[in-house]
C-alpha cells in the first residue's frame, strides 16, 4: 500500500488518472469551492480503487493542488493573492523570486519541472489569444486583473523559460497615505496640487519601481472635474477616478505581424478627440515628440512618465528620443522641442530599504525665447530631499518646516517661471 509521503511518483499518477477523469469535462462552470470538493471525490475514488493510502490533510492538499494546476495558477496562486507581494519572478522551474514591500527576495517554491511552468502559460495566455513558441518567443501581455506578464522562451533566455509578473494594485493610495508613509510631505502635495491645476506640463521620472505610476494616479486627483482627459498607455495601470475620460490601449501586432497599434498612433489620433490633457503612461520612444508637441500645441497640464535617474538624465533620455524620432531633427531643435514643452520634473527614488521617496522637484528654464535664437536649457531645483542638493541646479535653499513625518524636504528660493506666467 502507497502513501502520497512515500512516493512522490505515487501523487503524479494520481495526479495523471484524476485529469484524465475530468478531461473532456465543463469543470469552469464550478465556483473553486464546489470544484474542490468534486476533485476530491475523484481523488478518493481513485486512492480507494488503486488502494492507495491517504489521509485526510493529505487528500485536502492533494485536491487544492490538482484544482490550482488545472484551473487556478498552480504554485503562484498564493503569491498572486497577497497583496504586499508586487512582483513575482520565475527565473527557472525552482528558483522564483518576488518583490515584497519594496524589496526582492527568494523563496522556497519551485515548479515540477519547466513543462509545468509551460502549462501555467499556456492556460494564462489561452483566454488572451496569444501564445508563446518557437516561432513567438517573447510575449508581453496584460492579465484580466490588470498585472502585467512578460515571458522569454530560450534560446533568448539561457534558462528554458523566464516569467515575470507585476501585479496590479487594486487598493487606489491618495495623496494622504503618501504623506503617512513619508514618501512626500504636506506641503509638497500642496505644491503639486498647485502644479496640476495652474496646467503645468509634468514628467515623473525615476528607476523601476519607484512609484511613477502611482504618484501620476495620484496627482490626477487634482484635475479640474470639468475637463475632458484622454489617457494612452500600453499597459493599462491608470485608475483616474474623472467622469469625461477616455482610456485607450496599445495593441501589439497579431501572429503574422500585422494590425499593431502603437502609442505614437494613439498620440496622434488623440488630437482629434479634443482634449484638454493629454496622460500618457510612459514614453520610451519616437512617440516622445508627438507627446511634447501635443503638451506645446494647446494641451498644457498634459503629464507622462519616464525612466531616468536624475532631472538632468530626463533631459538627456528626452533629446535622445527626440534625435531618434526620424523626423532629421538636429541637437538645438530637439532642445528647443523639450524647453517649450516641459515646466516640471518630479524625481522618485527608491531608498535602501525599500521605501519609495520624492527626491527632487525641478523646473526646466530656458533663455533664448526668440525665434532662431540658441536655446541654453536649465535645470532649476524648486525642492529637494535634503541630502539630494545639486550645487549646479539648486540656489539657496532653506528649511521647509518640521511638519513631515519621516523625511527632511528642502525649499529653493527659486520660484517657478511657469507658475509666474499662468497666474
Amino acid at each position: 500500500m502507497n502513501t502520497v509521503n512515500n512516493s512522490n511518483e505515487t501523487e503524479k499518477y494520481i495526479i495523471k488518472k484524476v485529469f484524465e477523469k475530468i478531461s473532456g469535462k465543463d469543470f469552469k462552470k464550478f465556483s473553486t469551492a464546489d470544484r474542490q470538493k468534486v476533485i476530491e471525490k475523484i481523488v478518493s475514488d481513485i486512492a480507494d480503487m488503486e488502494k492507495i493510502l491517504l489521509t485526510g490533510p493529505e487528500l485536502s492538499k492533494l485536491s487544492e493542488k490538482i484544482n490550482e494546476d488545472g484551473f487556478g495558477l498552480g504554485p503562484i496562486s498564493l503569491l498572486m493573492s497577497d497583496p504586499e507581494i508586487t512582483e513575482v519572478m520565475i527565473n527557472d522551474y525552482d528558483e522564483v523570486y518576488i518583490e515584497k514591500k519594496g524589496k526582492i527576495e527568494k523563496i522556497q517554491l519551485k515548479f515540477r519541472d519547466s513543462s509545468h511552468i509551460r502549462n501555467l502559460i499556456d492556460k494564462i495566455l489561452g483566454p488572451l489569444g496569444l501564445r508563446v513558441d518557437e516561432s513567438h518567443p517573447m510575449v508581453d501581455a496584460r492579465l484580466k486583473d490588470g498585472s502585467r506578464i512578460n515571458i522569454v522562451l530560450s534560446p533568448f533566455s539561457l534558462k528554458d523559460i523566464v516569467v515575470t509578473i507585476r501585479k496590479f494594485k487594486e487598493d487606489i493610495v491618495d495623496i494622504e497615505r503618501l504623506i503617512n508613509e513619508g514618501t512626500i510631505n504636506r506641503r509638497i502635495g500642496d505644491f503639486l496640487a498647485k502644479c496640476v491645476r495652474r496646467k503645468a506640463n509634468i514628467l515623473v521620472g525615476g528607476g523601476t519601481g519607484t512609484g511613477k505610476t502611482t504618484l501620476l494616479n495620484i496627482i490626477s486627483g487634482f484635475l479640474p472635474v470639468n475637463e475632458r482627459i484622454i489617457t494612452i498607455e500600453e499597459t493599462m495601470e491608470l485608475r483616474f477616478v474623472h467622469k469625461n475620460l477616455v482610456r485607450m490601449e496599445t495593441r501589439p501586432p497579431n501572429m503574422e505581424g500585422n494590425g499593431e497599434i502603437s502609442i505614437r498612433d494613439l498620440v496622434r489620433n488623440s488630437l482629434r478627440m479634443r482634449p484638454d490633457r493629454i496622460i500618457v503612461g510612459e514614453i520610451r520612444g519616437v512617440e516622445a515628440i508627438d507627446v511634447l508637441q501635443a503638451m506645446n500645441t494647446g494641451h498644457s497640464g498634459s503629464m507622462t512618465t519616464i525612466h531616468a535617474n536624475s532631472p538632468k538624465d530626463v533631459i538627456t533620455r528626452l533629446e535622445t528620443m527626440l534625435l531618434l524620432s526620424g523626423n532629421n531633427l538636429d541637437p538645438s531643435t530637439a532642445q528647443r522641442i523639450i524647453a517649450t514643452s516641459i515646466d516640471l520634473i518630479i524625481q522618485l527614488k527608491k531608498t535602501e530599504d525599500g521605501n519609495r521617496i520624492l527626491s527632487k522637484i525641478s523646473e526646466v528654464i530656458h533663455q533664448g525665447r526668440g525665434p532662431g535664437r540658441e536655446i541654453k536649457l536649465e535645470i532649476r531645483d524648486i525642492a529637494v530631499l535634503d541630502g539630494e542638493k545639486d550645487s549646479e541646479s539648486a540656489v539657496d535653499c532653506k528649511k521647509a518646516g518640521n511638519e513631515m513625518i519621516k523625511n527632511q524636504w528642502v525649499f529653493c528660493d527659486h520660484i517657478p517661471v511657469f507658475l509666474e506666467e499662468r497666474r
